[in-house]
């Protein structure tokens, strides 16, 4: 796990519960540095002193706010610290709200809580347990970077989550960059239901094929081949479109049927009519285990269709002797 980025809090009513804040998310992009192509000398950004003309170190560096021109305030990393403000040290949860009301476009960030300790167990666990049987979100305030912030908790996989928000003033209406009104049919809107239908997907995000990030392989494979002396991979011209599409209505039509083929092909490849699915190295122990899994359900379904079987013949056999000995019964009491 990575470091914790903030120590502190979590404030509910009365209750206070220590964390650690983990990050909850990583960042696998490629990353270039700045290099002089003349000689391959790295090229990096320098801290300058504008009245010294010299390079200073990050020692020497504070925060600085101009009130007026040539007026500087500095305030340093204690006098932030200090803050008299209640969420400078705690994530204080203010309000419980509808999801509905949460705007997506809102969300940040995320970021795991950890519970601080042994002492900070027992109310984590009461509050993740709240939140899971609560059907709204939990908002709470929290200052972190020099700057008050909004934030959702919420719960994932036993552990409390924190999602950043962004303050309501932050959102830009988006109503002047609307289009203007056009005629629509009934048809065209049918269409349209048509093909989100045929490129619907029942698979959970992280197991989908089609949400790998193509770009990083693609690059990683240009990186592997320069570094090997071989010439770069480039794209393949795109196929082109079998006829000209002439109007809205045509688009859709071909769209379905283009996506009705992907959906087919899925279906013929390997998997017993299920799209092939690559997964990366990580996940075989995962898949292993699900393998074992089934084979445990199936082993224990068999079972219980064995003994369920079993069962049933012995009652009917059961049934059977009760009606003979009745009948015997009958027979000797009438001789009798």
């Amino acid at each position: 796990m990575p470091r914790p980025v903030w120590s502190g809090a979590i404030s509910f009513g009365l209750v206070t519960i220590p964390i650690r804040v983990m990050t909850a998310t990583e960042d696998h992009s490629i990353r270039f540095h700045q290099y002089h192509l003349d000689d391959m000398g790295r090229v990096r950004s320098r801290k300058v002193c504008e009245l010294e003309d010299r390079e200073v170190g990050q020692d020497e560096i504070g925060k600085g706010y101009e009130v007026a021109p040539g007026e500087v305030v500095t305030v340093s990393d204690e006098e932030l610290r200090e803050i008299p403000l209640p969420t400078a040290k705690a994530i204080e949860i203010v309000a419980f709200v509808p999801y509905e009301s949460i705007d997506p476009i809102q969300i940040g960030e995320g970021y795991y809580l950890e519970a601080g300790g042994q002492a900070a167990t027992k109310p984590y666990v009461l509050l993740r347990k709240a939140l899971e049987r609560n059907a709204k979100a939990a908002i709470a305030k929290f200052a972190w970077h020099g700057r008050e912030r909004l934030g959702l908790l919420r719960v994932k996989e036993d552990v409390i989550a924190l999602h950043a928000l962004k303050w309501p003033d932050e959102i830009r209406s988006p109503g002047e960059l609307a289009p203007d009104e056009v005629d629509i049919t009934g048809e065209e809107v049918e269409e349209a239901l048509l093909l989100i239908d045929s490129m619907t997907r029942e698979e959970p995000l992280e197991d989908a094929e089609w949400a790998a990030d193509r770009y990083t392989a693609a690059l990683e494979e240009v990186i592997h081949a320069k570094a090997d002396g071989k010439k770069p991979p480039v794209a393949e011209p795109e196929e082109e479109p079998s006829g000209r599409v002439l109007d809205l209505m045509s688009a859709l039509e071909q769209s379905v049927q283009r996506a009705k083929k992907s959906r087919s092909a899925e279906g013929d490849g390997a998997g017993g009519g299920r799209a092939t699915v690559h997964e990366m190295p990580r996940k075989k122990a995962a898949a292993k285990k699900a393998t074992k899994s089934a084979g445990r359900s199936k082993k224990g379904s068999e079972e219980k269709a064995t003994a369920g079987r079993s069962t049933g013949a012995r009652s009917s056999a059961e049934k059977t002797a009760k009606k003979t000995a009745k009948k015997t019964a009958k027979r000797t009491s009438r001789s009798a």
